[in-house]
């Protein structure tokens, strides 16, 4: 009998725009809407962590780029500091609310990269009837939205240019067969995701290749290998692991889709991206803070940047190195009938995509949020898990990155290397992208 294969989502938040938090400014309010309706629909559509991160990255960019002549020279465009970005040279029209035309940028953005438009546009259309209701006229809207789609139109032109398209076409990705190197892991033995997103084009990194750290340990099964003890303390982890511990794995998996198996019978849960985790937790603590619009826009667009880059260099040395996943190797070698927590994703181990995203999200948003900013995150309670609070972007970065031992799917040397190069990689984010103008005037 063939296996029936059915899709159903998890834990997904409304596609309606929420209703306005009484905390937050008018004008925050509507940003932070539309990224809530793309998230859902990034979710509902189960794109990849490194293409959720893409699609985020231009869509926020579109929405601070489009506030950016609305500040009067304190805070500087992207165009020139992101070396293959050019500058918009369009003005606001007189009556343009600055709100308005970052969310309908940010909108039109995220509308050209998705599959389900049909409902895009439905959600679109409420979160605009919303806005209306809010008292803004029909000409304000108007002329906001007509800005807001030339910025768009101007990001849209610039993101085609970044080799997306072409690594679709590319050959389907074949399993290097030898020892140590990574194989399809059950229950789905799913197709490597992403194999040549290396060559996607970054914003800040001058290749993907700029922030490499050292490698893994040699694969060996000897006992006293250095390998083999990395895995064995992955098998120990889990067969010990305490109720804290798997309740930090579940609340970071973000799985974008976890097969189900019953019987001959499998169906998927939908759940959000790493990216779309740390880019909740900005918005939150952009809310928290009380950031107005432009710093809320700079929180999400610095965020989305270090996602962006994140994934192609963390992709490109996971398939440089190509290393075996725990499961595999520890059924293999160890216990065949030892299971990890998490569901294992489908790519290389080497090194931990969390554990990279999450520092450097981490390190972007202490240098626009604070470093020592205190916060209860509550991404997960829409899939079942309690929120969780954090003394600083740190501890919840650290937090995600251990939490890929706690659930089995990753050897120690990933996560600590990981977090490496993802600091490395939002330190060269913040190194090289000044948004505030009046921080570089003070510079001598």
């Amino acid at each position: 009998m063939k296996k029936r294969l059915l899709v159903i989502t998890a834990g997904l938040m409304s596609l309606t725009a929420p209703a306005p938090n009484r905390s937050a400014s008018a004008e925050t309010r509507w940003l932070h809407s539309a990224h809530q309706l793309l998230t859902a629909i990034i979710v509902s559509d189960v794109f990849s962590p490194p293409v959720a991160a893409r699609i985020y990255a231009y869509a926020h960019i579109a929405a601070y780029e489009t506030l950016v002549p609305f500040q009067a020279g304190r805070y500087r465009s992207l165009a020139g500091q992101i070396p293959s970005m050019a500058t918009l040279t369009t003005t606001p029209p007189a009556g343009c609310n600055p709100a308005l035309a970052a969310t309908e940028a940010f909108l039109r953005v995220g509308r050209t990269m998705i599959f389900s438009e049909k409902t895009f546009d439905q959600e679109t259309t409420q979160l605009w009837e919303q806005i209306k209701a809010a008292g803004y006229s029909e000409e304000t809207i108007q002329v906001s939205k007509a800005f807001g789609e030339q910025a768009a139109q101007h990001i849209i032109a610039w993101a085609k240019g970044d080799n997306y398209r072409q690594t679709r076409s590319l050959r389907r990705y074949a399993p290097v067969k030898q020892a140590g190197a990574w194989a399809p892991t059950p229950p789905g033995y799913m197709t490597a995701v992403e194999p040549y997103w290396g060559r996607i084009r970054p914003f800040v990194l001058d290749s993907a290749a700029q922030c490499r750290t050292t490698g893994p340990p040699p694969f060996s099964t000897n006992e006293k290998s250095q390998f083999r003890e990395a895995a064995w303390e992955v098998y120990e982890t889990g067969k010990n692991r305490t109720a804290e511990q798997r309740l930090i794995a579940s609340y970071w998996d973000c799985n974008p889709f976890f097969l189900n198996t019953q019987g001959h019978l499998n169906f998927a849960s939908k759940k959000l991206s790493p990216g779309g985790h740390w880019l909740s937790i900005a918005g939150q603590v952009a809310r928290l803070t009380k950031a107005n619009l432009i710093t809320t826009s700079a929180a999400y667009t610095m965020t989305a940047i270090a996602l962006f880059d994140g994934f192609i260099s963390c992709w490109h040395e996971k398939y440089r190195y190509n290393v075996i996943r725990p499961e595999t190797y520890i059924n293999a070698h160890i216990d065949e009938n030892w299971r990890p927590l998490l569901q294992t994703p489908p790519f290389p181990e080497y090194p931990s995509g969390h554990s990279v995203v999450s520092t450097a999200s981490a390190v972007v948003l202490s240098a626009v949020l604070g470093k020592n900013v205190s916060f209860v995150d509550s991404t997960e309670m829409a899939y079942g898990l309690p929120s969780r609070r954090f003394t600083s972007f740190n501890q919840a970065a650290d937090e995600a990155s251990i939490s890929r031992l706690y659930g089995g799917i990753h050897y120690r040397a990933a996560l600590q290397n990981g977090q490496v190069m993802g600091k490395a990689i939002g330190e060269l984010v913040i190194r090289r992208i000044n948004l505030r103008q009046a921080v570089l005037s003070q510079k001598p």
